[in-house]
Formats: structure tokens, sequence, C-alpha cells
């Protein structure tokens, strides 16, 4: 159907960091689609400019750049802009203050405490927003029942939205506030963030610090109950932080933007693009609701049209700009995340679920260790690519150039010094000849390769590297990813589009005759969005309907009144109900609509939400737990105003034969082919192409390769049938190109496995925290790919392979699976499980590979509950023992006899059986389904290539690994020498030492650790494992690139144990000190026998309390140690563990404890001329009778600074009590604790390095992280980030 004809003008902008994309329809229905810089010398604002120049053509009449534009044949304008983007990638934002409730003042600094990459010993995040923190006398705490703190029964009490009491444990001081702000405003700061704790359930206080404010002169306050009512302080802070900084920078940006026009703009209808996908009247638009108004109007933009087009069939969208690729999913309905980080900014609001998930375009290309690579880094738009004429390194878009798949005479005359310049194919091949000449003298032997066959390989590799978030995206989530169609849009795109489909095996590529402008063109069909939602409580249940009911009728009506005054009519109008809901003891949430959910009887009457989330919860995870209450978490209602907006004519069938515009020579796999070149403008819906051709538009080049042909559908979009293509004979001799593709295969079946682990495993330990590891092994048990990169599991499984190889050998038959967590079989500590799967082929006798999952179970029996005592002194108090227990029998799993040896320990004297049965069985259940998924795809990797080119690559990927750590190690002799020694010693004086003999010729060294201490009567013992996990942990770290961990990185390297030692203790030695304690210290002495830096904290901080009623756990960070570089992080988990820390609320929520304080122990750090990280204070107030338990270190031994720095300060645990002394606990201990008692955890510091100076004497000196590459973000990222938290 026809689009209406519009009376004036209808303008669609996206500005964007480098272009501007202006999609304009015009009186009388014609369409102008611009591309223009963001930023140009010759004009000010570039949308203005933008529509200046469509004004001005199509009138035909001057349009002065320095005059107010004329509105009155303007209808309407919707924008979406990377300004508040880039200013938090950039730091360019407002001034801010943050104010938040005393003893919190450092709370967003520490965050979730987890470093965002565990190998980065800078432990580099992005600055804070903010630039003064005030702390406000107030406090608030929840109700509990069973709360015996001494006085509470006085403390007023107050009703919270949620449903909760809260008890007014501290009045608000405004007199004192008063003062602060004041203070504040003098230093010129006029935006404020207020974070005040449990304000999303009781906003008074909040209410009245922005009343007074606001009073003094502040003129942007952003309540973090008015941004974002959400439970969690810390991302609730954030975001309230991100909005403070932002939308000062939107206001002045808008106010700009109105003046370039007449009378500002009054009268005419400006929207500008949310993150959710939604717009919202210019007035409205705030800053944590920006950051992705860019890309969410390319989501709205494919899901509209390919979705539609398509019959409903699902659709990937793909997105590959110049810097980054961003991946998405639409089935019918758009996929959003409420809490997602960008650029180290957690912001908690609806957002589309965009991933940025690779580099695009500008992508470097490398040829490390003997891999091809392609990005993170970008060449960017100065210089740019090779071809660009300014020196750039070479790229993709090099690559590209180089294979004749671009053509430079369709490309604008903008490169060059003086951008007038074509682009330069001869660049582009000196860059690859010189990336060919490094090829060939990597691999030496072997047939040289041609610029053009290296060219092709860096291709490849970087489209396996967007394939690999593609499955994620959808396998990992039960969906089929061959059945999803692949929409491509953004100018780099179309060049890999069919590549990727068929390695994806997707039958059909989708790209929208706007595809280059596609962001934009999606703001002109979005819809106007208002969103209300408010923070819940509640059971779902019968008694809590008409409570939920009234919640979202009102939530209704708030929506249909924002929209009618808007000038929307009531049939334009849809609201749309979501609770937040999960199962109780679990922080697995889901928004669920009750959308195909009509009310029963027993459910709400807006819909049966309870099915709804069954529904949801069994396609995300693989089950439900029927028994298990679900709780309400938020009620939220989305509102739409439809425009009815439609932008896009019927063509007219040509009758004619395509016309051929020229014919170029283009490199495939088979070869350079004769490619016919097409202009997209001259196709029409008659036209079919065959592959292989190039079809040019103005905005971007499409490549139609051998196999697929291209049709244009009636309204001019470009339709790809994907043929399946020639599979290209792989062999066994090494060829780097498939080695890069290898090592993208492996990983991605351990991560996969890993994504089956977590959807079929029910506990929290597993499904949420993510604790685990998944891994494929070679036939002779050596470590190939492991996902995620836990640090105390790097290596150990392999121990674990390995041992049930030499102990069962021939008694290892198809249809076994093997269970075991012994530290003398390579166990870490047990409630670590490895499940153990051998993958026999037919026709071989033998294991052919094998693969494993580890997960940390959360009770296996013991003498304490969570199997983690502070004071074990033999194994057997630790829970469960298994060595080489058949799990499932000839495909039988045997639940009767593992549940017997689950509950075993409860036999011994003072011992309990396993506390959580069910949850152990489900969990291993699990863990064999894991270990299934990695033997389908690795069939399936053995039938598209043979088993012997699989093994093959296996070794081959070993040999990589081992090839980087030899230079390094080459490298460290050349300027430090061969030798080296260090010792460091355990609290109670064990003595851990290191002697390094590096073989510079070799580049192997020899890690002795003879002269360590004795094993100890206690915990502290570490299993010879975990000395080989902190060693490749070390080693990655200390080669400072990406390189695959595996079984290579220890080929170089013999590491001698003395038996009987605390590094490789008796069989039936207490382990549990030695996983979370002795690793931290093996780590500290590899790198201080290095020089590599200076100590962390040196320990987890080990705390757990509990009754018989509940039981709660946490690891707790400190300072990180500095280095020669950079200063230490404060409050930062390091080294062999980066558990995240329960978020304040939920924690006072849950658990009967009050958080007194949670901040930096300042000046804890060692003096340096780089500063050692601060440890930080953790104060909990107990409000029922329970036992405290601590299992820490460096109490005693300081943390070492290096090379002239101070060593960082001792931790300390204190217990304060109630009505008595301040006993200094020690390092080890259990003890009871009464109502009113206080633990204070003050944790280590990290060492300094090198001597103290005047410069860079403090952590505020150190130069805020710059990204070097495209930021990631999206729910993969985060899903990643929280693997690698454990």
């Amino acid at each position: 159907m026809a689009a209406p004809v519009p009376a004036g003008f209808q303008f669609a902008i996206d500005r964007g960091g480098t272009f501007t994309d202006v999609f304009a329809r015009c009186p009388g229905g014609r369409v102008r689609v611009l591309k223009l810089l963001s930023e140009d010398p010759s004009y000010g604002d570039a949308p203005t400019e933008g529509i200046r120049r469509v004004l001005q053509e199509e009138s035909g009449v001057p349009v002065p750049r320095e005059r107010p534009l004329d509105t009155s044949r303007i209808e309407w304008i919707r924008m979406g802009t990377t300004v508040a983007t880039n200013a938090l990638l950039e730091r360019r934002g407002e001034r801010v203050a943050l104010l938040v409730t005393r003893g919190f003042r450092d709370l967003l600094h520490i965050g979730t405490q987890a470093r965002p990459r565990i190998f980065d010993l800078e432990a580099a995040m992005p600055a804070a927003l903010y630039e003064e923190v005030i702390e406000v006398d107030e406090r608030l705490i929840p109700q509990q029942p069973g709360c015996r703190l001494p006085g509470s029964e006085a403390l007023p009490r107050l009703a919270g939205c949620t449903g909760d009491t809260l008890l007014l444990w501290r009045p608000l001081d405004l007199t004192a506030l008063r003062r602060e702000l004041e203070r504040v405003l003098a230093r010129g700061i006029r935006s404020l963030a207020v974070l005040l704790l449990h304000s999303y359930a009781w906003p008074g206080h909040e209410e009245q610090v922005g009343a007074l404010a606001r009073e003094l002169g502040f003129q942007h306050v952003s309540l973090s109950s008015a941004v974002t009512a959400m439970a969690r302080a810390v991302p609730r802070g954030h975001t309230a932080c991100a909005d403070a900084y932002l939308t000062p920078c939107i206001r002045r940006y808008l106010d700009g933007f109105c003046a370039g026009f007449a009378e500002r703009l009054r009268g005419v209808p400006v929207l500008f693009m949310r993150s959710d996908g939604g717009l919202t009247p210019m007035q409205h638009f705030s800053g944590a609701r920006a950051v992705l108004s860019g890309p969410a109007g390319g989501v709205v933009g494919y899901a509209v049209t390919t979705h539609r087009h398509q019959d409903g069939q699902p659709v990937i969208g793909f997105d590959m700009g110049g810097t980054s690729t961003d991946v998405s999913r639409y089935a019918g309905e758009y996929e959003h995340v409420f809490e997602a980080t960008t650029a180290g900014v957690s912001i908690q609001a609806p957002q589309l679920d965009i991933n940025t998930v690779a580099a695009g375009g500008g992508s470097m290309l490398f040829f490390r260790s003997g891999l091809f690579v392609v990005g993170p880094e970008s060449a960017g738009a100065h210089p740019g690519p090779a071809c660009y004429r300014k020196g750039g390194p070479p790229t993709v878009t090099d690559a590209n150039l180089c294979l004749g798949r671009l053509l430079p005479e369709f490309f604008p005359r903008i490169f060059g010094p003086g951008e007038d310049q074509p682009l330069c194919r001869d660049a582009a091949l000196r860059a690859l000849r010189g990336l060919a000449e490094r090829v060939g003298a990597g691999a030496p032997g072997q047939h040289p390769m041609s610029v053009e066959e290296v060219a092709m390989g860096f291709i490849r590799v970087a489209n396996e590297a967007m394939c690999r978030p593609i499955r994620a995206l959808t396998q990992a989530r039960g969906h089929d990813t061959s059945r999803h169609v692949l929409a491509c849009f953004g100018g780099a795109g179309g060049q890999h589009a069919c590549a990727i489909a068929r390695a994806l095996g997707m039958k059909k590529v989708f790209i929208h005759k706007y595809s280059g402008v596609l962001s934009a063109y999606g703001m002109a069909l979005a819809d106007v969005v208002h969103e209300a939602q408010v923070p819940c409580a509640l059971r779902y249940e019968p008694a809590a309907f008409a409570q939920l009911d009234e919640r979202i009728a009102a939530l209704e009506q708030e929506c249909r009144q924002a929209l009618a005054a808007q000038g929307f009519s009531s049939d334009q109008i849809r609201t749309e109900a979501f609770l937040h809901l999960r199962y109780e003891r679990t922080d697995c949430a889901l928004m669920c609509s009750a959308k195909g959910h009509p009310p029963t009887p027993s459910s709400c009457r807006a819909g049966d939400f309870a099915a709804a989330f069954a529904s949801r919860y069994r396609t995300e995870f693989g089950f439900t737990i029927p028994d298990r209450a679900v709780v309400v978490d938020d009620v939220r209602v989305r509102g739409t105003g439809s425009t009815g907006i439609s932008c896009e004519s019927p063509l007219a069938p040509s009758g004619e034969p395509p016309r051929m515009e020229t014919v170029t020579r283009c490199y495939f796999e088979e070869g350079y082919l004769d490619t016919p070149v097409f202009l997209l403008e001259q196709l029409s819906c008659d036209h079919s192409i065959p592959g292989p051709a190039i079809i040019i538009d103005k905005n971007s080049t499409i490549l139609v390769e051998p196999g697929c042909t291209a049709s244009l559908t009636e309204l001019g979009d470009v339709c790809i049938a994907v043929g399946s293509g020639r599979p290209s004979a792989v062999g066994t001799q090494l060829d780097p190109v498939q080695l890069s593709i290898f090592s993208h295969r492996f990983m991605s079946i351990a991560e996969q496995m890993g994504r089956i682990l977590q959807r079929t495993a029910i506990s929290t330990n597993i499904k949420e925290r993510l604790d685990f590891s998944c891994a494929l092994f070679g036939p002779d048990g050596g470590l190939v790919s492991n996902a995620p990169h836990i640090p105390v599991h790097l290596g150990a499984m392999q121990e674990t392979v390995q041992f049930q190889i030499r102990r069962l050998g021939d008694d290892l038959r198809e249809g076994d699976v093997l269970l075991s967590n012994h530290p003398c079989a390579g166990g870490s500590h047990l409630p670590d499980l490895t499940v153990i799967t051998p993958v026999f082929w037919p026709g071989v006798p033998k294991p052919v590979f094998f693969v494993a999952s580890r997960g940390h179970h959360a009770d296996i029996g013991g003498i304490t509950p969570g199997s983690m005592p502070p004071h074990s002194k033999a194994l057997h108090e630790e829970g469960a023992v298994f060595i080489s227990f058949k799990l499932v029998k000839d495909g039988v799993f045997q639940e009767e006899a593992v549940t017997e040896a689950l509950m075993a320990p409860g036999r011994v004297a003072g011992c309990s059986g396993t506390r959580n049965l069910q949850d152990n069985l489900s969990d291993l259940r699990a863990q064999v389904a894991a270990n299934q998924k990695g033997i389908q795809l690795v069939a399936e990797l053995i039938g598209l290539y043979g088993l012997g080119v699989v093994q093959a690559y296996m070794g081959h990927i070993q040999a990589n690994a081992e090839l980087a750590v030899r230079e390094m190690l080459r490298g460290f002799a050349a300027r430090w020498g061969a030798a080296v020694e260090a010792e460091d010693r355990m609290d109670d004086g064990s003595p851990i030492r290191l002697r390094v003999q590096v073989d510079p010729q070799e580049g192997s060294a020899v890690f002795d650790f003879s002269g360590s201490g004795h094993e100890v009567y206690g915990n502290c013992n570490a299993p010879r494992a975990i000395t080989l996990s902190a060693l490749i942990y070390c080693l990655r770290c200390m080669v400072g690139q990406d390189i695959p961990l595996n079984q290579g990185c220890l080929a170089p390297v013999r590491v001698v144990i003395p038996k009987g030692s605390i590094l490789d203790p008796s069989p039936e030695a207490a382990v549990v000190g030695g996983n979370v304690l002795t690793s931290q210290r093996v780590v500290d002495v590899i790198f201080k026998a290095f020089g590599v830096c200076a100590a962390s904290q040196g320990c987890m901080n080990n705390v757990t309390f509990g009754n018989e009623r509940v039981g709660y756990y946490e690891t707790v960070a400190g300072g990180a140690g500095a280095g020669p570089r950079w200063h230490g992080r404060s409050g930062v988990h390091t080294h062999m563990t980066n558990t995240r820390i329960t978020d304040p609320e939920v924690l006072e929520q849950r658990y009967p404890v009050v958080l007194q304080r949670f901040e930096l122990r300042r000046g804890s750090g060692g003096a340096g001329r780089y500063r050692g990280g601060d440890g930080v204070c953790r104060e909990l107030l107990f409000r029922q009778d329970m036992v405290l338990s601590v299992l820490s270190e460096r109490r005693a031994i300081q943390p070492y600074g290096l090379r002239g720095g101070s060593p960082g300060a001792l931790g300390l645990n204190l217990l304060l009590r109630r009505d008595g002394p301040t006993i200094n606990l020690g390092a080890k201990t259990s003890v009871p604790v009464q109502p009113g008692d206080v633990f204070c955890l003050q944790t280590p510091g990290g060492g300094g390095f090198g001597p103290p100076g005047d410069a860079g004497d403090a952590e505020d000196g150190a130069e805020p992280m710059v990204p070097r590459s495209f930021v990631e973000r999206g729910s993969l990222f985060e899903y990643r980030r929280a693997q690698e938290a454990v």
C-alpha cells in the first residue's frame, strides 16, 4: 500500500559520532536521503544543516546558514543522537557531586568489586562521573521478622511503596547538609546525583534533599528514586550519576538545536529516540535514557521492515560500521535489558538488547604468535585504514579493497590530507604485503601466502569472530540460528553478510534499500513511548492480585494521560503491562508480559503472569521450579502512541534485464572471478542477480558471493538467497588462517557448553553467580579451550582429566561419565565438582577427545554449611569426596550411588552429609547435559573437517599458546637475566619459595618451588592443581595479549613442587584455605620473582554468617598492587578471585544484618612512585544470634612493595561487642555473635611500586582509562563479565 503523501517536510535524523544521516519526506512524497559529517567547521549543527540543505534544494530558494530556519513547512522532526554516549565515553559531561548515605561514600567506586578484565593487572576502569561526595546523615533499614536488635521496636515505621515496612534508623539532618551543599555550589558544581539507601521503597528523604538543593540554586538534581525506582543501590546510584552527568549536556545541545530555528521550533513536534526503542518529546529526553539513542533506531528499522516482509521469521540485526559491529535479535517483540554497562557505568533503565560485539571495517589486522588477529583495536577515522591515504594501519577495509570487493571509483573523493583524493588501493596492497611478509617469516618452510590469500584469511577470521556472538544470541538461548533472517545494515556489513549467513546456516539475507541510513529511517517508523514503573515486594499469589491489578491500572492511566497530552487519540494508544518476576531465593528476574496468556480465575485481571513466567523461564533455562514461590520485584507498564506512519512506496517492474554498470575482478575462495557491478537505484523488483556480483548503493557496497542470488522486493529492498557454497578442503598441516578460525570454533564450543550449563542448572551458584567452567580436551587430556576464564580453574581441569586417563585407562567406555573433586585427582577444593565425559568416534578404540565441566556446588556436606570451614584440619571435614566416580554408567545416571556418596560425610562424627541434595543432583545432570552439548558440537566439527584435521588443529592451537609463552620468556631473559627468585610467607610463617631458571635460547623455564613450607595442620594446603592454575594465570598476564589458554601455556615450563609441602600436601590434608588464600600467595611470589608488580591484598577475605534459618557467604575486595606504570586500584578483587559482592539493599532485605559502613580504607595502600590500592572497611551489625566465620590472610605479613615501594597495610578482623570490648578475631576463626554486635572487616592494601616521589603519589594522579577499541555492551558482554566475576 502506498504511503500517505505528507503535507509538509518530515525529517528523521540520526546524529552519529562520525556521520549524521538524514531521511526526509518532502511535500508530495519525494524521499531525500542525506549523509554529512557530524562535525564540520563550515556549519554549526549537522542535523540543522541537513534540514537546511533539504529545504533549500527542494524549494530552489537560498536558505542562509546564519538565519534561523523557517519552520512553517516542517511537519515533524525525529532524532537520535550520540551526544550522551560520546559525553560518557569521553568523560566530557557536567560537573557532578554525589550525595550518598553516610558510610557509603565509596560505594560506587567499589561497585560490584569485580575487575572488568581478569588478566589486566592495572584493573583499569573509567573515571568516576562525580568529582565530589557529600555524605548525608540519614538511614533507613528494612523491618524484619525475628529482629532482636536492641531499641529497634521503638524506631518510627514507614510504609514503603513496595509493600514493605522500613524503620527510620537515623533521621535526615538537613541543617548540616545545607552547609555542605553551599560549599559545593561555591566550587561551581551545579548538578547533583542523590543516592540514599532504600529510597526506591521510601523516597521521602531523597525528595527533601532534592527540594533543598533546588532551593539553594542547583540547576539539575537527579534523585535515584525518581530516575529508576528499582532495588539495588549500586546500579541505581550509577544511573542517577549518569543522569546528572549527561542530562545538562543534552539540554545544552537541545537549546542550541532549537536556536537554529525560527521561534525555537514552537509548534513543531520534535521527538527523540530513547534507548528502549521508543520516541519521547524533546522536553522529556534525559541522560539515563539516551545512551543507545542512535543504535535503537536501527533496531526499530529492521524490526519493522525485515520481520514484516519475511513472514514473521525471527531476525538477527547485523550492523557493521567503521568502529564496531552491533548484533541484536527481533522475533515479534523488542528484546530489552533492564541493566547494562556502557563505558564502565551500569545504567538501570529499559534498553534494547544491542550487543556491540566486535570491531568494524576499521578493525586493525595483526599477525601475532602464528595467529591471524582482527581487532579489537580500530584505526578510527584518523588516520583511518591504510587506503585513506593518511598513513593508517592495515584494516578489514583494506583487506576488502585488496580483494576487489570495494571499488574506489564508486566512493567519494574525500581521502588524503586534503580530503580530495579517492581510496588508495596501492596503499592497501602495501599494508597487506607487509603482513604477508610477517606471515611468511612466522611460518618458515611453508608455502608462502600471496597478498590475496592473506587478505582473504583476515576476512574469514573477521567473519568467524562475528559469528561467535550471533551463536551466543541464538543457540545458547535455545533458538535455532539457521531459522533466522540476517538483516544487514551499516556501511561495512554488505561485504560480509553472505559469508556470515552461510557460516551460520542462514538461508536469507535482507538488506533494506535505506540500509545505509537505517537508524534514521527507523526513527521515522517508530512509535512514541511513555513508560511507568514502580518497585514491588509482593509474592505472585491470589492474596496479592488485587494490589497488583490496582498498581497496573494506575500505571496504565498514567501512560494514557501522558500520551493523550501529546495529541494521541484513545484508539492510537496501546498499553502493555509487565511484572518483573523471579523465583524466591534466586536473583534471576525476568520482565514478563502476559501477552498470549489471557486472565484466568486464578490470575491477575491483566493476564496470567504465572503462565507467562513459567513459559519464558522454560525457554531461557530449560526447566521450571513448580514448588517455589514467585516474587514480583517491579510493576511496569509500557504505553505506545502509534503514529501509523508508512514511508515506503512499491516499485514498478522494469520488464528489462538488469543493467550492468561494469565488470570487475573479485577474489573469492576459488581465486579471481569476473564480477558484474550493478547500481541499486537502477534495479527493479523483477530483477534477479546471481553471484558473484556487486551491488552498489550510495552508502554501502553489497557483495553477492558465488552460489548466492540477489533479488529485489516490490519495495526495492535486496533479498539474497544464500547457497551452501563449496566446502574448501582443509589438511592436517598448519595453516595460520585455519588456526585462527579453529581457535574461535574451539572457544565457541566451550562457551556454548557453559550456556547450556547455566540454562539447565538450578542452584544460585551456577545459574546466577556463574561459578563454573567448561572445557574441551585432546585425546591426551591436554586442555584445548576453556570458558570462562575463571583464574582458579585455569589448567586445574586438565590435571583432573589426565588423572582419570592414567587411573582408568581401558576402563573408560562409551556411555560413561566421571565425577571427581579430590585434590590428588586435580581438584581445587571439594565443592568444585568436575564432570568428565570421554568421547568416542566410530572405528577408534580409545577416546578421541574429552569434554568436562566444573561447577561450584553450594554445599556437599562437612562440618559447616557451605563446605568452606575456616578451621578444618582434615579433608573429610570439608565434604563429600570423589576420585574416579562413574556418575553415568552405560548411559544410566547413577542417582542412588551418587546420593549415597553425597550423604556419606554424615557418617563421620561432627560432620553432615550434603544439605542441598536436590540442587546437587540437578546441577550434576546439568553438567552432564553441558558435556553432551560439547560432544554434539565437536562431532559436527569432525563431520565437517574429519577427525584427523580436528585433532591436528587441537595440537596446533596448543603449540600456538606455547609459542606465545616462549616469546615472553625469551623477552624476559633478555631484559632481566636468566635466573630470578622470590619468597613470601603465609601468616603462620610458612614460606612459599620460587626459583625460576629461564633458557633464553629455547624460551623455556623451570619453576622450582623447593624450599616451600611443609603441609600445615589447617586448611591452607594448596593442591598441586591450584599452583598450576596460578602459574597459567601469571603467564597469561605477563604475555599481555589474548592467547589460547590451554596446555600449551605450560609446555615450555617444568614445574617442581616438593611432595608433602603446603603446595602438594598428602591426600587427606584439608585444602579449602589453599584454594582461596594460598593461591593468592603463589601469584604474589611469581610476580615478585619477575618484578611485574607489587603484591595485591593477597587474600579473598572469606566471611560467612548464619544460624539454623539463614546462611550467607561473601568474599571482600582489597587493594591491588601498583605496577611500573600504574597506581593500584582501590577496593577491587585481585588475581585468583573476581567475585561480585551482594548489593547493600539486597543484603539488608534478605539477611538479618545492617551494613553500617562500606568504604575505602584510606591510606592502607603502600606509598611509592605509584601507590598501592587501598583496602576497604566493611561493618556488619547483626540483628539475630548467629555464628560468624572468617577465613583470611595478610593479617601478619604485609603485602610487599616493589623497587622501593612501601608495603600495603595489614588486614584486621575486629568484633565490637554490643556492651563489651572490641576483640581482634585473628585471621581464621568462628565465633558466636549476638544482636547489636558489629563485625568490622578491614582488608589489606596493595604494595607500592618505586620510591615515593612528588609525581604520581596518589591514585587520582593516574591517567583515566581511555577506550582503545570498540566499547562492548549488551547482554552477551554482561554475561561474560558475570562469568569472569566469580
